[in-house]
């Protein structure tokens, strides 16, 4: 049975993830369309929309697109599947990125209690001043 492809617009619904971003991502080597048509039209599979998604959620997380390249190359190899002493290598590897993950998503949580913060003073001085201007 042959895998099922997808061209490049169902996977921009999917992914959502604009045509341009998706090409960009070619460009610089991260996915690669599983095929093409006769035509040329990029064809992608199930596993080329997964690799687009993980790349995605390294995005808001600021990972560089060397980054994100290692760490699909981490996957890929892992996913290959070694049984040497390479596979502790790949493991240990996946953890810092795991690590630099968890670090992040603390940061932007911080950041985002700031802003939350910010936002509720705005709120704050809004309604003071709309209850003194009621008042006058």
């Amino acid at each position: 049975m042959t895998e099922k492809h997808m061209q490049i617009g169902e996977v921009a619904t999917r992914t959502e993830l604009s045509l341009r971003t998706i090409r960009y991502y070619e460009e610089v080597g991260l996915v690669s369309p599983s095929a093409r048509t006769s035509g040329g039209f990029r064809l992608y599979s199930e596993a080329d929309v997964q690799r687009l998604e993980l790349v995605k959620r390294m995005k808001p997380l600021d990972f560089s697109l060397e980054d994100m390249g290692a760490l699909l190359h981490v996957v890929d190899q892992l996913d290959a599947g070694p049984h040497d002493d390479s596979r502790e290598s790949l493991l240990a590897r996946l953890e810092g990125f795991r690590g630099a993950a968890e670090e992040r998503v603390a940061d932007l949580r911080r950041k985002l209690t700031f802003a939350e913060e910010f936002a509720a003073g705005l709120d704050s001085r809004l309604e003071s001043q709309r209850s003194s201007a009621a008042r006058s």
